[in-house]
């Protein structure tokens, strides 16, 4: 073909498909007889490398199950899809670690942290730390563990040797589609989004279907700790006062908060974390959704902020310094595993001879509409009781080379209100990469790993 012919060609084409996207677009609201879908061409696709056990998602659990399986001799990727390791904790200005009074990595992340002078020095009920150092420290020991991972990378797919073994996990990022081998796969993404991809059955919300809301938490600064202690949390704020003083106030500015307890929790003197925000209804799994509750989010944030402000006296230099990357998520899915953590287990404070985590935490079910009090109906009666999570609990009952920690390993929808908490996260995390080192190692399925003293946290 001559050049001008290509050109010409080329240009039609283009002419072509611009004509047909206008009349797509004109015809949208009329919604005939157009394509819902489309059918991509066949294409091969590079594979970044192979390794012995791949971690999905970098918070709590994803950092923590990399550092187990790596310092164990497992070759292991980690693969996230924010700029920075450490999920809630840090790309979600979430720095308040609740249950945290666990050994292993958790330990270890407290005693570090403390060394970098990144602990809240204010007596509070809860861990709180700098994020900014955090990100810092994750990074460090990922490097001194010889654990290879990628940031903005976001997991799209699975291939399946069998239909009961994962053999890739598949990324689009900036180097493109690729493609990753692995013999154990851990889903560490909170939503189960790996899992999901895989077939593996799984449960969201309650038996209604209703789910707990998300929030956009933010940080601020411009006020001191010592002028407003009987708004800000800390061992001084004695059965919670200080929400439900920050509540009245911003109520009285004028003001109907989407969260009924708002709260400010401290970081330093002067800088300090926000919980004002609720979306309820709030999809995981849809982009428009997230993207939506978000915007709100975000412009009800610096509403609250902004009026604080203008209201003078001790808030006249509080500012609004930056939302979070990404909105926390409490309920997503629960995939299916070889054993369920049902809410008896923890009035029972049940005992297993395979546990690996052993959790303190009650029950947190936030209000699951704006009617709904806080907690609502759905807290069980009785009192919670310390229990462990078992291992079979973070291995997929639908493939055999898959293992879940954090948020979505098996469990019941209250029950998950109380592990979903990230101090459980993380020996979950460091419980499910020490299974799968073990079970590259031996050459076995993870649910043949037998548990030792090495390998449990309870």
């Amino acid at each position: 073909m001559k050049r001008r012919q290509f050109l010409q060609t080329g240009l039609f084409t283009s002419l072509t498909t611009a004509a047909a996207m206008q009349f797509y677009a004109k015809e949208e609201s009329n919604s005939v007889n157009l394509p819902t879908t489309l059918r991509e061409e066949a294409r091969e696709i590079s594979i970044g490398g192979y390794y012995d056990v791949i971690i999905c998602g970098g918070g709590p659990a994803g950092v923590s199950a990399a550092l187990a399986a790596a310092r164990q001799g497992a070759k292991t990727l980690l693969l996230e899809s924010n700029g920075c390791l450490g999920g809630i904790w840090t790309a979600g200005i979430l720095p308040w670690i609740i249950n945290h009074g666990q050994p292993g990595i958790m330990a270890e992340l407290k005693t570090k942290l403390k060394e970098m002078d990144a602990v809240c020095p204010i007596p509070a009920p809860s861990f709180a730390f700098d994020p900014e150092k955090l990100k810092l420290l994750l990074e460090n020991l990922c490097d001194e563990a010889s654990v290879d991972f990628l940031l903005h990378t976001k997991i799209v797919a699975t291939v399946k040797l069998s239909n009961r073994m994962i053999s890739h996990v598949v990324t689009e990022s900036k180097s493109g589609r690729q493609a990753w081998g692995g013999t154990v796969i851990v889903d560490c993404t909170g939503d189960g989004d790996v899992a999901a991809q895989s077939g593996c059955g799984f449960d969201v919300g309650n038996e209604e279907g209703q789910m707990q809301p998300g929030s956009l938490l933010d940080l601020i600064d411009g006020i001191k700790f010592e002028e407003l202690k009987e708004f800000i949390r800390s061992n001084q704020d004695k059965k919670s006062a200080s929400k439900g003083h920050l509540l009245k106030l911003i109520r009285s500015l004028g003001i109907e908060p989407t969260y009924k307890s708002p709260a400010i929790y401290p970081i330093r003197e002067d800088l300090f974390w926000v919980m004002m925000h609720h979306a309820y209804q709030v999809r995981f799994d849809d982009a428009r959704s997230i993207t939506r509750h978000t915007v709100e989010g975000r412009k009800e944030l610096h509403r609250i902020i902004n009026t604080l402000r203008a209201s003078g006296g001790v808030w006249k230099n509080i500012h609004l310094i930056g939302t979070a990357e990404q909105m926390g998520i409490r309920e997503a899915r629960r995939i299916h595993g070889l054993y369920k953590v049902t809410v008896d287990d923890i009035l029972k404070g049940i005992k297993h001879e395979d546990a690996v985590c052993r959790v303190h935490a009650g029950f947190d079910v936030h209000q699951l509409d704006t009617v709904t009090n806080h907690g609502g109906t759905s807290r069980p009666e009785g009192k919670s009781m310390p229990y462990d999570i078992p291992s079979r609990a973070l291995i997929a009952k639908d493939i055999d080379n898959l293992l879940m920690a954090g948020r979505c390993i098996s469990g019941d929808f209250l029950a998950h209100s109380s592990y979903r908490v990230t101090g459980p996260a993380t020996v979950l995390g460091e419980a499910a990469g020490k299974i799968a080192a073990e079970a590259v190692a031996k050459q076995i399925q993870p649910k043949e790993v037998k548990l030792s003293s090495k390998l449990s946290n309870s």
